[in-house]
């Protein structure tokens, strides 16, 4: 895993978002968008959204916080792909096919991140270390032939950068584009945070449905009335783009007054940080925490999110738990699961009748034109 990182000031980019915040600047779209139904609705554009952006760009697996110690592993399924994450004795992580060489048997189950000093297969025992070698297997002596440096698990490509861990189904994955994000990450120090809690919410929509719903700032005092809207001012937000990814910086109600924008710690205080890692994942920074969420598409209507929260440190005191307890409730399960979510399925029931032909996007919303302008990108 990689040392902590904590940095003690913003990125020049961070800087410049928070300045046009203090100024009262919008980020505003030049005109009002349209985008077809058919968008979220079309299983043959589904299809082809898995084989040219989910076949070929890199895809957020989860923070490195994940894999918090050497010799861990745990089972991936949420790209419909067999996968083990592990992190070997030297802290070097690896993305495995979670299928054994010999009969083809899966071999971790579950979710949870297991010790795998050795990844021993429950059916005859073939055994494997956390790179993915074959290890040892019994009676190696019915095997003559067999060479084990032939019988290595499946391994794809990875990156861990900026406390984020990247996977590629294709040997051709560019990484550029996602290492380009470190800098970022790393001003708010996520490879030495703690994961505290993951949750995986069944979500009945289109995931671009879910992704929509966290680039714009309209929906805010509106939609969250009841949980995080009294702190935020309606409508300032600012943005820019990471090459393919979108940064937005919305401001907290009494921003303003509070802002003081030579101290980083302030500066997180009185600004939200939210990112748009291109094409399936959204980073959402609190003043003391992350939330990570990854939108696993599951079939044209169909959507699994989940949702990581990230804390500076493991709880130390039953004061301390209670405190990150309320934060993970207020958005895993109010914030998100109870308004985001919910209304991403409630888009796709009143698209899916056919009563509207497309969605009208306001001057607020133009970061979802770019997003559905950079989908239609790649899939040309």
């Amino acid at each position: 895993m990689d040392a902590p990182v904590r940095s003690a000031r913003p990125t020049p980019g961070q800087q410049a978002l928070a300045e046009a915040l203090a100024r009262g600047e919008a980020a505003l779209g030049k005109r009002v968008e349209r985008v077809s139904a058919d968008v979220y609705l079309d299983a043959r554009r589904f299809e082809r959204e898995q084989e040219r952006l989910f076949g070929r760009l890199p895809l957020l697996l989860g923070p490195s916080a994940l894999l918090p110690a050497a010799n861990r592993a745990v089972a991936h399924d949420g790209y419909e792909v067999p996968l083990i994450v592990s992190r070997d004795g030297d802290g070097r992580v690896h993305v495995l096919a979670n299928v054994c060489r010999h009969r083809g048997t899966r071999l971790l189950e579950g979710g949870e991140v297991v010790p795998a000093l050795r990844i021993v297969c429950p059916y005859h025992a073939w055994t494997y270390k956390p790179d993915g070698r074959l290890l040892a297997l019994p009676r190696a002596e019915c095997f003559p032939w067999l060479d084990k440096a032939d019988y290595a698990l499946t391994r794809f490509p990875v990156v861990e950068s900026g406390g984020l861990i990247w996977f590629g189904r294709s040997a051709e994955t560019d990484f550029a584009p996602v290492e380009a994000l470190s800098e970022d990450m790393d001003a708010f120090g996520l490879a030495g945070l703690h994961l505290y809690r993951r949750h995986a919410h069944a979500v009945a929509a289109n995931w671009k449905l879910v992704i929509d719903a966290f680039l714009e700032s309209y929906h805010v005092q509106r939609l969250h009335a009841a949980t995080i809207a009294p702190f935020f001012a309606d409508g300032i937000t600012v943005a820019d783009r990471i090459g393919p990814h979108q940064r937005a910086a919305v401001g907290r109600a009494d921003y303003l007054a509070a802002m003081d924008r030579s101290d980083w710690a302030a500066l997180r205080r009185a600004v939200t940080y939210t990112y748009h890692l291109f094409p399936n994942a959204v980073v959402v920074v609190s003043p003391d925490y992350i939330n990570l969420l990854i939108c696993l598409p599951q079939s044209v209507e169909q959507t699994l999110v989940e949702d990581v929260m990230l804390i500076p440190e493991a709880p130390a005191t039953p004061q301390a738990e209670e405190h990150w307890r309320r934060s993970w409730e207020l958005l895993d399960e109010g914030t998100f699961g109870g308004e985001d979510f919910r209304a991403a399925a409630l888009c796709h029931q009143g698209l899916a009748s056919g009563l509207v032909e497309e969605v009208t996007l306001g001057l607020l919303e133009s970061g979802i034109a770019q997003f559905h302008a950079l989908v239609d990108q790649a899939l040309a």
